[in-house]
């Protein structure tokens, strides 16, 4: 079901909405801040996340902010070193974080084996999602691959590597469209049936797709790329999500750190860094884009929090079933954004913040034709 923008955008005062992003990486604007503490492992007195804001995604219950914990990869750029990337993430941990977001194909197989690592000694305490769909184990680590006996490898490497015995939350990266997705579904279906997974996801799928997929077997969560300045999820798969139960998890909720004021119109991105052949980060775009930012700190600092917390909670207060996963390197930024899990905006304040973004128009589409070309449609 499709719903256009101007329409959305009037719903959306009554209540809907926005995004996910990884906010960290390795350029300068985003270096890890050693001085922060590294928290106490096992330590929940430590939680800044309250017991009542905890989120159900179709059953599965995780807290209302995850962690993407790609850019410890080196997403964009740099390299990372694997103690203070698995301190970063018991420091998640420590702080209320029950949600984890891997990928084989991060690293490859890197970002599984620290997050797997990290999370053993709580393993029972915390959720975590990884994904197939990318030619790993064949050296293809670009092309899609849905096939079911390449599932079937891919899931056993990723139990593997996460050092456990099921994965909660399984998702597609990507709708193959050489494979039938009744057998990719099918496929994950008897995963389920022998315990190795526990819920069904799908990332980057059209409304088609997802309800396909839902009548083979109950699809639990589907992430996509979403923020302030990148709203077309809502246009395209929200009525669906909503109608079938299904939540919503999105990536790049921060706009690869946009919308948290650390990037101008004059910063430039280095080939290394995901940013430097996106369109939306070209300086020509930087420059038009810059009022959103302005808008957002406006709003931000009328409710006393920093831009990164306001951009999470902006989705947040829209709807129960939308649970973001930022991502950083640096304890201090995840500190900062782990502190919007407690926040919400009025319908008031929402409305608002709608209606002057309705007066803004943004330049740069959100991904480079290579990576669009593999988003379903």
């Amino acid at each position: 079901m499709y719903m256009d923008r101007r329409s959305f955008l009037k719903r959306s005062a009554a209540g809907v909405a926005v995004a996910a992003c990884q906010w960290s990486g390795a350029s300068r604007l985003l270096a890890n801040d050693d001085t922060a503490s590294k928290g106490d492992k096992n330590d929940k007195s430590n939680s800044v996340i309250d017991d009542k804001n905890y989120r159900h995604l179709m059953g599965l219950g995780v807290s209302p902010i995850g962690l993407g914990c790609l850019p410890m990869v080196g997403y964009y750029g740099g390299k990372y070193d694997k103690n203070e990337m698995i301190a970063l993430i018991r420091r998640a941990y420590d702080k209320g974080v029950t949600f984890f977001d891997t990928a084989e194909v991060y690293g490859p197989y890197t970002s599984e084996e620290w997050v797997g690592e990290a999370l053993q000694p709580f393993r029972s305490e915390v959720k975590i999602a990884t994904k197939f769909g990318f030619g790993v184990e064949e050296g293809k680590p670009t092309s899609l691959n849905s096939r079911p006996d390449h599932i079937r490898r891919a899931v056993e490497g990723s139990l593997r590597r996460l050092r456990t015995d099921h994965i909660d939350l399984l998702y597609q990266h990507r709708v193959d469209p050489n494979v039938p997705m009744e057998d990719v579904a099918g496929t994950v279906a008897d995963l389920i049936a022998e315990g190795k997974v526990l819920h069904f996801g799908m990332s980057e799928a059209s409304a088609r797709s997802i309800r396909k997929a839902h009548r083979e077997c109950p699809v639990t969560a589907v992430q996509s790329e979403y923020a302030i300045w990148w709203r077309e999820p809502e246009t395209k798969i929200f009525l669906t999500l909503e109608e079938l139960g299904i939540g919503f998890v999105p990536y790049c909720p921060l706009g690869r750190a946009f919308l948290t004021g650390t990037i101008d119109e004059n910063c430039r991105f280095q080939k290394g860094d995901r940013r430097w052949n996106l369109p939306q980060f070209t300086p020509e775009a930087l420059k038009h884009n810059m009022p959103l930012v302005h808008l957002v700190k406006k709003h931000a600092e009328r409710k006393g929090i920093t831009m990164a917390q306001f951009a999470l909670v902006w989705m947040l207060s829209r709807e129960s079933w939308i649970v973001p996963i930022p991502g950083t390197t640096n304890p201090a930024h995840l500190d900062d954004f782990l502190r919007a899990a407690n926040i919400r905006l009025t319908p008031e304040e929402l409305a608002a913040f709608d209606n002057d973004y309705s007066q803004i128009h943004l330049m740069g589409h959100r991904a480079d034709a290579f990576t669009e070309s593999q988003i379903d449609k």
